[in-house]
């Protein structure tokens, strides 16, 4: 009777040991997942900004080559407007 207990609580122990080693396998995928994760977010974000930058550009070249139509001129004067703003705010803050 007692060897079974002993056999038993063996393989308990045994399981629990295969469960731990396996819980520090997946808790170092689950940070190098997330430090991927993180990674990526951040090329993302590098992505965006360049295509925002690219994008004015090509707006740029539209307007200074004089090839825009209506909606990318209503478009361009748009944001030449909101910079407008911005500026008149800044020299604004600064003022006071």
């Amino acid at each position: 009777m007692l060897t079974v207990i002993k056999e038993h609580i063996n393989r308990i122990s045994s399981k629990l040991q295969l469960l731990v080693k396996d819980y520090q396998l997946l808790k170092k995928d689950n940070q190098r997942q997330t430090a991927l994760i993180k990674e990526l977010e951040a090329e993302k974000l590098a992505y965006k900004e360049e295509m925002a930058t690219l994008r004015q550009q090509v707006s740029i070249l539209k307007s200074a080559s004089g090839k825009m139509n209506e909606a990318d001129k209503k478009h361009f004067e748009k944001q030449i407007n909101q910079y407008i703003r911005e500026l008149d705010k800044c020299i604004s803050y600064l003022s006071n």
